[in-house]
């Protein structure tokens, strides 16, 4: 929630502040205290916006004047210049009291739980055709599904990543200046991740006559926006050579392929608790069906049925 002060005779500072509540974090991945040491660490940075206040019911911070990307936002190239320049700035930090624990590995053992309790213990709440949905999407939290995500998995140290790079969780400010949002799973992870999960949400087709009403198309990016993305990235660093960056930007891209069903997988995770509680007018066990499927076909296509 947006609050600007009135107008007077000596107009306060800040003008405007954003008040938001912080509530349905089950689906978080980090704990309360780590999450603020990270908000507040990105704030000092300039990353995220700035904070004025920091309890476990609500947080208040600078507002910014702007609207969250579309979809379409993301196929032009200043808008990914100006995005790769802020993941740059991203990847270079480490908060002290970040887990050691990659993000896959945190996601499988706390959302595998909550998967788990949502699709053996609730399956009753949700109507006849979804809970045999529900019976096809228990093996997302066994170890033969976790062992296909490492697989996805680059061979390269681990950074801090933002780990949610979709367009909703951009903003581009009124004065054309690009800002992250939404930091809750924020922790190491493979760069490259930050780059394929930026187009992930761009293949939802919604307002379908038919029942569930949406579904996840095949993509409309690839080589093209990515490598766009990756070389705006690699002109924030210095290269001993034009060879050497060369190494770079084709390692990046190959990672970034690689991990590209990962996205896939993290929103069937995540979509499953959400379907007990809906936060949007979306049905979550056919979202994270569908997602799931998706992922498993490109482990297929990518690693054989093994």
């Amino acid at each position: 929630m947006g609050i600007r002060s009135k107008a007077s005779v000596q107009p306060l500072q800040p003008p405007a502040v954003l008040f938001r509540r912080l509530e349905g974090k089950e689906n978080a991945i980090l704990d309360f205290d780590t999450e603020r040491d990270v908000f507040l660490a990105l704030g000092t940075n300039g990353i995220a916006a700035h904070c004025y206040h920091y309890e476990r019911a609500c947080r208040i911070e600078a507002f910014y004047q702007g609207r969250t990307l579309l979809a379409a936002d993301l196929f032009e190239t200043e808008n990914l210049r100006r995005i790769a320049d802020q993941l740059y700035r991203f990847h270079q930090l480490r908060p002290p009291s970040l887990p050691r624990e990659m993000f896959f590995d945190m996601l499988h053992a706390k959302w595998g739980r909550l998967a788990k309790s949502v699709l053996e213990d609730r399956i009753d709440a949700f109507p006849p055709e979804e809970q045999k949905l529900c019976e096809e999407l228990r093996p997302i939290y066994s170890p033969e599904i976790l062992a296909k995500v490492r697989r996805c998995l680059p061979d390269d140290d681990l950074t801090f990543c933002h780990n949610d790079t979709y367009h909703g969780n951009i903003m581009k400010l009124d004065t054309g200046e690009i800002r992250l949002l939404d930091f809750e799973f924020s922790c190491l992870n493979n760069k490259a991740y930050d780059f394929s999960n930026l187009f992930a949400e761009t293949v939802m087709r919604h307002q379908l006559p038919d029942y569930p009403y949406f579904e996840i198309a095949e993509p409309e990016f690839g080589d093209r926006e990515f490598g766009a993305l990756i070389n705006a990235y690699l002109d924030n660093a210095d290269f001993a050579s034009g060879d050497e960056r060369e190494r770079e930007y084709q390692k990046l891209l190959q990672d970034v392929r690689l991990m590209l069903p990962l996205s896939d997988y993290k929103y069937a995770m995540a979509a499953i608790p959400l379907a007990l509680n809906p936060i949007q007018k979306i049905r979550f066990i056919p979202y994270a069906h569908q997602r799931f499927s998706k992922f498993l076909s490109a482990c297929d296509q990518k690693f054989g049925t093994t």
